[in-house]
């Protein structure tokens, strides 16, 4: 199962992400220009699962310091993704 596409960057673990698994969610980070529907196909494609609902949240990068130098984070994109009762994700 290729998980990496010019939209999905990988599936985001964490504790949160955990907790809102049980509600059929789970959180991908996306390239920062995708639209919901181009999340939507994408995940239906690469997963094989139906989606019901996408939310997304853009985060700013941030400025960090190292050396010496200041440099900036990139930013990112991350989405929610609802997929159809009785279905999920398999995460390896």
């Amino acid at each position: 199962m290729p998980l990496r596409n010019h939209i999905i960057k990988g599936l985001q673990q964490t504790e949160k992400g955990a907790r809102i698994e049980r509600h059929r969610q789970y959180v991908l980070k996306v390239d920062k220009d995708a639209t919901k529907p181009q999340i939507k196909q994408a995940v239906e494609a690469v997963f094989q699962v139906s989606v019901e609902k996408v939310n997304t949240q853009g985060y700013q990068g941030k400025w960090r310091r190292l050396t010496g130098r200041w440099g900036r984070r990139p930013d990112w994109k991350k989405a929610i993704v609802t997929v159809a009762q009785g279905q999920k994700i398999e995460l390896k």
